[in-house]
C-alpha cells in the first residue's frame, strides 16, 4: 500500500520546497494534483523536459516518489472544441507521466450533471481517442465521481467503469464526497461491495452530511440558488464513519493507493498533514 499526500495545501511552495515538504512530514509519496507551474486545472501544461529533469531529482534527493499524476481536464464537454482541447491536455499530460516515470494517472469524470446524457456521450468520445493511448504507454487511470460531475454516485461511476472494460482503469473513492454518493445515506459498506477490486485508490477527508437536517444543515441565500457544499477536513471533524471504512478496506485486503486528501486548513497545514497520516497509518494498520 502506498500512502500519499495531495500536497494542495502547499501549492504556494515551489516544486523544490513541496516536494522536501512532503518527505519532512513523513511521507514516502505524492500524489501530483494540479498546479499553475505544471499541470494547472483544465489548461495545457505547463512544463518542459528541463523541469521534469529537476523535479525528479528533487524526488531522488528528497527519497519522495510520485504516486500517481492527477490530471484534471473538460474531457466530458458538452462543449465539443473544449472537449477536443482537452483531449490535446490529455496526451501531452500522458507524455509527462511517462517521462516522470508514473504508471498511474487519476482524475474525475468531470462534465456537467444538467447534460449527463449529452456529457457520457462526450466521455466516451474522448476514451475512444485516448484508451489507445494509454495501452500503448503502459499507463493506468483511476476515475472519480465528483459533486456536479455527470456521473455524481458510486454506483454510477463503477457502472460507467465496468462498461470501459479495461483492466487497468479503476476506480478512485473520495471519502469526503461519501453522502453525494449514495445520496446522503453514507453506507460505506455496501459502496465499496458493490466497488470490490475495482477500488484500488481512496482519498481520505472527512466531510458533514449535506443532507442531514431535513436540507436545512446548510442555509444558501437565495433560497433556491444552487450550491455544491463539501468540505474536506481532517478525519474526525466531519460525519463520514471511518470506523466502517478502514474495517471494510482490511477486510478486503486493499493494497492500493491511500491519499492525504485534505484541503481545509491552509493555515495549519503542517498539523493537519501529521495528523492525518497518523490516523491513516493506525486506521489502515499500516
Amino acid at each position: 500500500m502506498k500512502i500519499a499526500l495531495d500536497p494542495t495545501m502547499y501549492a504556494s511552495l515551489s516544486l523544490r520546497d513541496m516536494v522536501e515538504k512532503t518527505a519532512q512530514l513523513g511521507y514516502e509519496y505524492i500524489e501530483l494534483s494540479p498546479r499553475e507551474d505544471f499541470c494547472p486545472f483544465y489548461k495545457y501544461p505547463k512544463v518542459d523536459k528541463s523541469q521534469i529533469s529537476d523535479l525528479k531529482k528533487c524526488l531522488r534527493d528528497a527519497g519522495v516518489k510520485i504516486s500517481s499524476l492527477l490530471p484534471l481536464y473538460y474531457w466530458a464537454g458538452p462543449d465539443e472544441d473544449r472537449r477536443q482541447a482537452a483531449v490535446r491536455n490529455w496526451k501531452r499530460a500522458i507524455e509527462i507521466a511517462v517521462e516522470l516515470d508514473v504508471d498511474l494517472m487519476n482524475s474525475e469524470f468531470n462534465g456537467s450533471k444538467y447534460n449527463a446524457v449529452i456529457c457520457e456521450e462526450k466521455f466516451i468520445k474522448s476514451m475512444d481517442e485516448l484508451m489507445p493511448v494509454f495501452e500503448r504507454e503502459g499507463i493506468k487511470l483511476n476515475l472519480q465521481a465528483h459533486p456536479y460531475d455527470f456521473i455524481e454516485t458510486n454506483q454510477g461511476a463503477v457502472d460507467m467503469i465496468r462498461a470501459l472494460d479495461k483492466p487497468w482503469m479503476n476506480l478512485v473513492y473520495s471519502t469526503a464526497h461519501t453522502f453525494y454518493y449514495d445520496d446522503g445515506i453514507g453506507d460505506i459498506a455496501t459502496m465499496f461491495d458493490y466497488a470490490g477490486n475495482r477500488l484500488t485508490h481512496v482519498l481520505f477527508a472527512d466531510t458533514f452530511n449535506h443532507k442531514a437536517a431535513n436540507g436545512l444543515r446548510y442555509i444558501v441565500n437565495p433560497p433556491g440558488a444552487e450550491a455544491t457544499i463539501h468540505q474536506h477536513l481532517n478525519i474526525g471533524e466531519g460525519e463520514v464513519d471511518f470506523v466502517t471504512i478502514f474495517s471494510k478496506l482490511k477486510e478486503m485486503k486493499f493494497d492500493g493507493i491511500a491519499t492525504n486528501s485534505v484541503f481545509a486548513w491552509v493555515d495549519k497545514a503542517d498539523e493537519s498533514c501529521t495528523l492525518m497520516l497518523k490516523k491513516m497509518t493506525e486506521g489502515l494498520g499500516v
